[in-house]
């Protein structure tokens, strides 16, 4: 049993609780006031408690073969939850981590240390700045899990940062999102819109009650200039305790519609979760 005590502290973007968890030894949630962030086991970084964050495991795991190191960039740390993940799954990959939230980083560095030799490297700095600065073509994935409480920022979605992203990947590289939205879905198509501007490949991961339309949840978008291996997605994020389901082709054009493209100037924040989104409890 878990006998921490729960860490709470002012961070850059609001107010951060480590709350250990009372079933497994080492395992801890973070939330930033009040909206789960991440959770970490720091015996088995395998093990992943989050929906969408096993959502992106699995595409990390469909890139390349099992083991096969990779080069992979991450925008947003949180718990450092996915980095990981990746060092324990592909050892031997480089790994950047870019976290705007000093504080967070503070916090995580302190009480959640990453394992020693998992070759992950952090910087303090804003997603899209690095990515003005990063050299072109070096990463084989880029995952963007930036949230700015419950929503992801605007400069983040805009069709300037998605060309910003794309410069970064190598040619085959791929790149996944996780967002957040509900009904009528105008920020996610509109997402799924700029992206498509920019790349060939495109698909959605999500639970069917989401896709629907029947409540707000998050979303993986997938973004690539190669065919991505998607039956073999499928079959992992239908085999999860919440399925979800990989939507592409005619499908995922029918659900873009006429959503156009975002630019720097009309960008929004993604929408506000309802109450109760993603609360705990």
């Amino acid at each position: 049993m878990n006998e921490a005590i729960p860490v709470i502290r002012p961070v850059d973007h609001g107010t951060a609780r480590l709350m250990p968890d009372v079933d497994r030894e080492r395992a801890w949630l973070l939330t930033v006031d009040g909206a789960p962030q991440s959770y970490v086991d720091l015996d088995d970084p395998t093990h992943l408690e989050f929906e969408y964050a096993r959502r992106l495991a699995h595409v990390v795991d469909c890139v390349a073969d099992e083991g096969v190191p990779l080069d992979v960039l991450h925008l947003g740390g949180g718990a450092m939850t996915l980095p990981r993940y990746v060092a324990a799954t592909r050892p031997g990959s480089r790994q950047v981590v870019v976290e705007a939230d000093h504080g967070l980083l503070a916090l995580v560095t302190e009480h959640l240390p990453l394992p020693g030799g998992s070759d992950i490297t952090v910087h303090g700095t804003d997603a899209r700045r690095w990515l003005a600065q990063a050299q072109a073509h070096s990463v084989d994935v880029l995952i963007a899990d930036v949230f700015g409480g419950s929503r992801v920022p605007a400069h983040l979605t805009s069709h300037e940062y998605v060309r910003a992203a794309r410069r970064v990947l190598r040619p085959d590289g791929l790149y996944a999102a996780n967002l957040a939205d509900g009904a009528p879905f105008a920020f996610l198509r509109s997402q799924l819109g700029t992206f498509a501007e920019e790349f060939e490949e495109m698909a959605l991961v999500a639970e069917p009650a989401v896709l629907r339309g029947r409540r707000f949840g998050n979303a993986v978008l997938l973004a690539s200039h190669r065919p991505l291996d998607l039956a073999a997605l499928a079959r992992r994020t239908a085999s999860d305790v919440f399925p979800a389901r990989v939507q592409h082709g005619p499908g995922l054009r029918r659900f873009i519609g006429d959503a156009q493209p975002v630019r720097d100037e009309n960008a929004v924040d993604s929408p506000e979760p309802p109450d109760g989104a993603f609360g705990i409890g």
